[in-house]
């Protein structure tokens, strides 16, 4: 589907107020005349691991999600202060505005190339679901050689506004398909991993399975 312009993208914040980006403190920055994007800023919370404490990550340990909680080390930065990035570290970071997605909307992360020039890197999670509401979590890295300041407040990523084509059952009941782990998210999350046991159950079973071996 098109991609969404500046000025759609206007329409759609201000006029009809379907997409709901807050608090948008520079339309005429972040909404540029001639660009397909809006400029998000950094937020305040970034979530650390502890690298010393963490051997391994396993999706499939029962209380996997309050093991890697309790590794995790939350900061919070003050606007006017500033959080280092070290070359090769990891970090989860949010976007200082609070989205709201119509059902007919959806979007894509990008970097600012200005910031990814430096070795900022912004993924991997990089897609936004129709009727995402909350702030996003970003994933951020530095692939540079030096220590990269990040300030809160700094705009350091575009998103990129795309339409969803919807069946008649999704047109009527909008929030039939609304399943998002993610939904009203306020601080940078950790991944959810549903059980997944009765699925490789399931590849275990599947004909000449042991034949395929990127299966096991």
């Amino acid at each position: 589907m098109s991609i969404k312009s500046a000025g759609i993208l206007r329409q759609l914040i201000f006029i009809e107020k379907k997409l709901v980006i807050t608090p948008l403190l520079d339309p005429e920055k972040q909404l540029h005349e001639g660009s397909a994007s809006v400029d998000l800023r950094l937020g305040t919370r970034f979530e650390v691991p502890r690298k010393g404490d963490l051997t391994h990550i396993d999706t499939q340990s029962r209380d996997f999600e309050k093991k890697i909680a309790n590794l995790q080390d939350s900061y919070y930065v003050n606007i006017g202060d500033f959080f280092v990035l070290h070359p090769g570290h990891f970090v989860l970071a949010t976007t200082l505005e609070t989205l709201c997605l119509p059902p007919n909307l959806a979007g894509s992360v990008v970097t600012r190339s200005s910031w990814g020039r430096y070795g900022l890197i912004i993924a991997t999670a990089v897609g936004i679901h129709p009727k995402f509401v909350g702030v996003l979590t970003l994933e951020l890295r530095n692939l540079a050689e030096v220590p990269l300041k990040l300030y809160p407040g700094r705009r350091i990523l575009q998103v990129f506004f795309h339409e969803v084509e919807q069946t008649d059952i999704e047109r009527a009941d909008p929030d039939a398909f609304d399943k998002s782990a993610y939904l009203a998210s306020t601080k940078p999350g950790t991944g959810k991993f549903a059980p997944e046991v009765a699925e490789i159950d399931a590849i275990e079973k599947f004909p000449n399975y042991k034949d395929f071996p990127f299966l096991h």
